[in-house]
């Protein structure tokens, strides 16, 4: 019965060590299974996370292609890898429908002029966009509340001098105080009427711009042999002088013209390239924010390098006048002369004609020639001070004097009267 049981004791340990055995190798496997399935994954999800970098990448490449320009650099649209350069004038014209005959075709001869004058590409571009009155009623709504406080002053001094007795002074006070009421009230409508107005998505602004282009190739060099700085510099020297002249000349057609700064440029691309979010992220209020605070670090190199260019051009204009008055004044001292030499020239011939005229005749000769001299003098002072632009009209006055010469028909009536 002992060894029995002992027996049966030893079986059930010998069964125990072989499922304890049969577990451990189905726990190493499960074990050996699992890591290796993670190593995969890993590897796997490595080369997921590099293919969608790759991804972004190549999206970004994509984007500056789409878009066709690298940047936005001192007012210019830089394209093409510094190859080309933009700056864009916009332009406010003026009711061509409601000028007169007289002055449409006035308009119509200044725009030929501006046409006449292009030497170079330009482009006109005419956008469409909302009209953000946000400004406008900011500006209402503080002019309001300053008229607000002018009449509480009013109503103080008002006070003030009821209390004194001097009524000639509150019946002035009180005349202020009504009308600074109707000023008030007046501009609360109009607050209210342009807040009402903006909340209308339908009123639109058009604005017209011209594009004006530069190519690097126009430098006759080389890019090459120019850094950045200094291509960019000649470039903007170029358009700013090109625009300058463009602005002039769109003047004789009655627009109004002027450049627009990096940030209008920024906001012109993004309205052009984003025209259905242009009004839910408006860049207006992003600049408002002052997300680009941290990159504000100087003045802007825009207003630098046009302090510059207008220095360099009065300077230039400076040496102009200079050289100008110099060649003027020599140019009256000579008139000056000739004026004498004339004269004297005259007096010669009346002496050489002197035998073959009257006493009578000689005397009023040199008189008349002494006259007209005189006469000359004073009508070239008078034009000095009244009209020293009209030269040439001087000249041909002045050569009226040689007619003093005696004639051969006069010879012949002295002749005649001898």
């Amino acid at each position: 019965m002992d060894n029995g049981i002992q027996t049966l004791i030893y079986i059930i340990i010998a069964v125990c060590v072989v499922l304890a055995l049969a577990l451990i190798a189905v726990l190493a496997y499960v074990w050996y299974r699992d890591n290796g399935k993670n190593k995969i994954s890993v590897k796997q999800s490595g080369s997921k996370k590099g293919e969608s970098t790759s991804a972004r990448l190549q999206g970004i490449e994509s984007i500056y292609k789409f878009l066709d320009f690298d940047a936005i650099v001192d007012s210019m649209i830089v394209r093409k890898n510094r190859t080309q350069y933009i700056m864009v004038i916009q332009c406010k014209g003026v009711n061509f429908d409601l000028l007169g005959e007289e002055e449409k075709l006035a308009v119509e001869n200044g725009f030929t002029q501006f046409l006449n004058t292009l030497r170079y590409p330009v482009q006109l571009y005419v956008q469409s966009r909302s009209v953000n009155l946000r400004e406008s009623i900011e500006k209402y709504e503080d002019r309001v509340n300053e008229i607000k406080n002018d009449i509480l002053k009013l109503e103080s001094q008002i006070k003030k001098e009821t209390a004194n007795g001097r009524m000639d002074l509150v019946r002035k006070l009180e005349f202020d105080r009504r009308r600074k009421i109707n000023i008030l009230e007046y501009g609360l409508d109009i607050t209210n009427y342009v807040s009402k107005l903006s909340q209308n998505r339908n009123v639109l602004q058009q604005n017209t711009y011209v594009a004006v282009a530069y190519y690097t190739s126009e430098f006759g060099g080389q890019i090459s042999n120019y850094s950045k700085e200094e291509i960019d510099n000649i470039a903007f020297s170029e358009l700013y002088t090109r625009t300058q002249t463009l602005i002039r000349a769109l003047s004789s057609a009655g627009v109004v013209g002027r450049v627009i700064n990096s940030e209008e440029l920024a906001e012109l691309l993004y309205i052009a390239y984003n025209r259905d979010d242009s009004e839910l992220i408006n860049l207006k209020k992003s600049i408002d924010a002052q997300y680009d605070s941290l990159y504000n670090t100087a003045r802007d190199i825009l207003d630098k390098q046009k302090e510059m260019i207008e220095k360099k051009i009065d300077e230039e204009a400076i040496e102009l006048v200079s050289n100008s008055i110099g060649k003027a004044d020599r140019i009256i001292k000579l008139r000056k002369e000739n004026k004498e030499e004339i004269r004297r020239r005259a007096i010669q011939y009346v002496e050489k004609y002197r035998s073959e005229m009257t006493d009578e005749l000689y005397q009023e000769t040199k008189k008349q020639v002494d006259k007209i001299s005189e006469a000359q003098a004073r009508k070239d002072k008078a034009a000095e001070t009244t009209e020293p632009n009209k030269t040439n009209k001087t000249v041909k006055t002045e050569t009226t004097v040689k007619p003093a010469r005696p004639s051969a028909r006069r010879r012949l009536e002295n002749r005649t009267a001898k």
